[in-house]
């Protein structure tokens, strides 16, 4: 346990709950815990989760943009539905990473649980890529990666993280059922966009 770790499951707290309430102050809230994790990972040894966070740096900042100037015209970007083919490619390519990257860190590096860290990395970058499209369905990604999660920091002895991520978990469950309700009521108004968005 460190100062950095608490600290970034702190701004990982707050990212969440602006997030449930589609507040964009999620945004940069995340782009800090990110930042810090790249530190905790990286010195546990959980290289695919160190990657993931370098990446997250970048999927902040695009984010960001998306929630403010990604909907019709550059306004704001309201909560869509992702269609079945969409999200059986996202399972396609989240399968492949975690296939690939398990095995070149479990081959070539001494990574710790290298499939199980890649399972969560891969998940994770398709649930953020929701997340910054907006699509309902990032908070059932972000289920599953949550309670992978909490297994592999419990057993990398990150109790802080893994505390953190039952918390995630709770939030993820609040913010499916928040989002559900937002884009439920969303498409009962005159205004109402299509069911589901059908490209990636």
């Amino acid at each position: 346990m460190s100062l950095i770790e608490i600290t970034a499951a702190l701004f990982g707290l707050l990212s969440v709950y602006y997030t449930v309430r589609e507040r964009v102050w999620c945004w940069p809230t995340g782009l800090v815990n990110v930042m810090l994790y790249v530190v905790v990972f990286y010195e546990a040894k959980l290289y695919a989760d160190t990657l993931l966070q370098i990446i997250y740096i970048a999927l902040q900042l695009y984010g960001w943009y998306e929630w403010l100037h990604g909907g019709p015209a550059k306004t704001e970007l309201r909560i869509s539905r992702s269609s079945g083919g969409t999200l059986a490619f996202l399972l396609l390519l989240s399968a492949a990473g975690t296939a690939g990257m398990g095995y070149g860190f479990d081959r070539y590096t001494d990574a710790s649980l290298p499939y199980w860290d890649s399972a969560i990395t891969a998940l994770s970058l398709v649930a953020q890529w929701l997340v910054a499209k907006k699509r309902l369905e990032n908070w059932v990604f972000w289920i599953v990666v949550d309670v992978l999660a909490i297994g592999v920091y419990f057993t990398k002895h990150l109790y802080p993280t893994a505390a953190l991520y039952c918390v995630f978990l709770v939030m993820a469950s609040l913010g499916l059922r928040a989002w559900w309700r937002a884009w439920t009521k969303e498409q009962a108004s005159p205004r109402s966009r299509p069911a589901s968005v059908g490209a990636p």
